[in-house]
């Protein structure tokens, strides 16, 4: 299958539980109040001990929201901005499953908790894992449905890193 069938496939998968979800399931975003701790630029997932940038690659935080545009990236250009901002806290694009443990499957667009990720682009999100049914493909996650789904390498997509709390 292509990246795009298998995108489709994901989209229609998600816009049939959409559809069947009553609004008042949806209405409740975040659907699990208090599980991130807000600290200025970061942010740590109480659920996994993941501590997050709370800005998108490109975006800074003003002290109550994310300023400026959100930068995209190719894959090898997004693994290279988290080895520069690696440092000592450890800054790194995550793997699929860390990246996709922050989309809220309670919320309709966007998927993400907006307090806590304000500014966040609904389109695609470099991960780290690859796409081992395509050749130099790379899973992506969408906060638009929530969904995780296979890219191409070369495409633009945005970045957002994480660290294991100290």
């Amino acid at each position: 299958m292509t990246d795009i069938s298998l995108r489709s496939i994901a989209l229609f998968a998600a816009l049939a539980c959409a559809w069947g979800a009553s609004s008042q399931a949806l209405a409740a975003c975040p659907s699990a109040p208090g599980r991130f701790a807000t600290t200025g630029a970061e942010v740590t997932d109480t659920r996994t001990g993941l501590v997050w940038q709370r800005c998108s690659a490109g975006q800074a935080w003003s002290g109550s929201t994310c300023t400026g545009a959100i930068t995209t990236f190719s894959h090898e250009q997004a693994l290279a901005y988290g080895r520069a901002n690696a440092g000592a806290l450890g800054w790194r694009v995550p793997d699929v499953k860390e990246l996709s443990s922050l989309a809220d499957r309670g919320c309709a667009s966007p998927t993400i908790d907006t307090a806590a990720f304000p500014g966040t682009a609904l389109s695609d999100y470099w991960s780290s894992t690859p796409y081992v049914r395509g050749a130099g493909g790379v899973l992506a996650v969408n906060f638009d449905f929530g969904l995780a789904g296979g890219v191409t390498r070369g495409g633009a997509y945005h970045v957002r890193l994480v660290r294991s709390s100290p």
